[in-house]
Order: structure tokens, then sequence, then C-alpha cells
């Protein structure tokens, strides 16, 4: 398998619970580096941005919403099959449907607030990267 990069946000209700190391040490145990980091709080522009493919959706004003509603996380991560990888750490969109040890099982708390994001594609990782960081800021 080849090295492979992945985005990662740790989202408004993990960071207002204090939990961003707590998420990175599960990270971290699955293999994958940190290679990029920063704590923001989103604009609203960059949220419907960053969720443009939900635009036409009835959730998409509740989602912005949250996502500018504290600070987050923004992350580059890189290993093998880094963004497979991240999603099987992250677990189910629905806690309740998480794997034991995965990210949403051990720290979301509903559907809708569930800690983490990851891409999932090689094209959305680049896409999303590149939204948040400059190349200069990827330390890997």
């Amino acid at each position: 398998m080849a090295i492979q990069r992945t985005f990662s946000i740790i989202k408004p209700d993990a960071t207002k619970r204090n939990l961003t190391g707590a998420v990175n040490a599960v990270i971290e145990k699955a293999g994958l580096r940190i290679v990029a980091q920063k704590r923001i709080l989103m604009t609203r522009a960059q949220a419907e941005t960053f969720y443009s493919v939900h635009a036409a959706r009835p959730f998409f004003g509740e989602l912005c919403d949250f996502m500018t509603s504290g600070p987050v996380v923004v992350q580059v991560l890189e290993g093998e099959n880094a963004i497979a990888t991240y999603r099987d750490v992250m677990g189910a969109t629905n806690p309740a449907n998480a794997a034991e040890g995965t990210i949403r099982k051990l720290f979301a708390l509903s559907v809708g607030e569930n800690t983490a994001h990851g891409s999932d594609a090689p094209e959305t990782a680049a896409q999303e990267i590149a939204q948040f960081f400059a190349g200069n800021e990827i330390v890997g």
C-alpha cells in the first residue's frame, strides 16, 4: 500500500468537551500520523463551501449552524490506506451502530453531533485539505 493523506475535522461537540487529545490518541493508535493540525472557528462561508454537496438537503442549514457553533480542529492525517483506515477508526455515522473502540462509539453524542469528519475518497481529501491548509503547513 502507498502512503496516503486524508482530511479530518474534530467537530464542535468534541472540542467543547475538550476531547481533542483523546481523539488524537485514537487516530495515532490506529497508525495514522497527524501531519497538520489547527484549531479554527469555521466561518459560515467555509462551512457552506465545505458541505456544498449537501446544499439541497433539508439539513444543510442546521449542519452549517452546528459546524460554526464553536471551534473545530482541522487535520491532515497520513498513513497507509489513510482514507479507509480513518473511516474505519471513526466508525458508523450513527454512534449507536459504531463498532467498539471507534471515535464515534467512544465520544459521539448523536448522529448530528458525531465528533469527527473524514474524507471519503482521494479526490475529496485533496479538495478538503486544500480548503484549509497551505502546502507549507503540512509537515510529514
